[in-house]
């Protein structure tokens, strides 16, 4: 495979090292899953956790994409793999998965201005009298199409059979992806999708709302991809009556998705994706939904 900046690909083989060496790869009556960290040698070189299962492929593809923080500390120290149980499950049914570290997060928390929409526009909007919702989203969107791109030139993807999943202000960027209609994607799966939640980190404190449904109605606009929404009641950055006014939003400027308000979990529904003990909660929902693309 091609390889990114010498750098990137050094620190790779070191987490990669470290990684596998405390990780079991599969349990006796499951398919057998193999789990990686690559550097991606995209426009934006950045680091991804991948998971797949054994085997020369090719394989349909599972892109997640992760949320964001605004604070350069928690930055820093972001998890190489924060989805780890979701993307094993998603392995299982014979997807591709990879899970991209956004610019300045984790090893790549270097956030510098000069790369203009690809360092600030991972982690910031603006200010809230005038976000910029919709190009925030876009910015992520577009690396997820140099991830299809790139793996498709490599032969390790079905091109055609691609879907992809995000969580917080990273199922905000699935939404934006879904409003160019990419040919190779296929469904797109939302958890807990939206951007400017907690403002001064209050709960259910959001930076515009107004204004994050309108940037929502206009990526319904022009989407025609199958999407499955899922929020939870106790979710603290975009809570039920948000989600929903989101959702109206985007159904009547003519997008497609579905739309689940699951009970609350633990103390804080945002991070349900990201809890073990939630797989079997929705892992149902999503196996159903993507049966029907089928």
């Amino acid at each position: 495979m091609r390889r990114g900046p010498a750098w990137l690909h050094s620190l790779a083989i070191s987490f990669l090292a470290l990684f596998l060496a405390a990780s079991p790869t599969h349990a006796a009556d499951e398919i057998r899953i193999q789990e990686e960290i690559w550097a991606l040698p995209l426009p934006l070189p950045m680091f991804a956790y991948l998971v797949r299962p054994v085997g020369e492929g090719p394989f349909p593809l599972a892109i997640m994409n992760h949320g964001v923080s605004l604070n350069p500390t928690n930055r820093s120290f972001f998890p190489l793999v924060e989805f780890r149980d979701a993307a094993k499950w998603f392995a299982r049914r014979g997807y591709l998965v990879v899970a991209p570290v956004g610019s300045g997060y984790g090893a790549a928390a270097i956030d510098i201005p000069e790369r203009a929409l690809y360092g600030p526009f991972f982690s910031k909007v603006g200010k809230c009298t005038n976000p910029n919702f919709r190009d925030a989203g876009l910015a992520v969107a577009q690396v997820d199409l140099w991830i299809i791109d790139y793996l498709a030139a490599e032969k390790r993807i079905i091109p055609k059979d691609v879907i992809v999943v995000g969580q917080s202000a990273g199922g905000w960027a699935s939404i934006a992806l879904s409003s160019v209609n990419p040919p190779q994607v296929k469904a797109i799966i939302v958890f807990a999708g939206g951007r400017g939640g907690r403002v001064d980190g209050k709960p259910n404190n959001n930076c515009a709302p107004d204004r994050l449904v309108e940037a929502t109605a206009d990526f319904g606009r022009t989407s025609r991809v199958p999407m499955l929404w899922i929020y939870i009641g106790n979710d603290t950055f975009f809570g039920p009556e948000l989600s929903k006014r989101m959702h109206a939003a985007f159904i009547a400027a003519g997008g497609r998705a579905e739309y689940h308000l699951m009970p609350p979990f633990g103390d804080e529904g945002h991070f349900f994706i990201g809890s073990p003990d939630a797989v079997p909660l929705w892992s149902p929902l999503v196996a159903k939904f993507l049966d029907a693309q089928n």
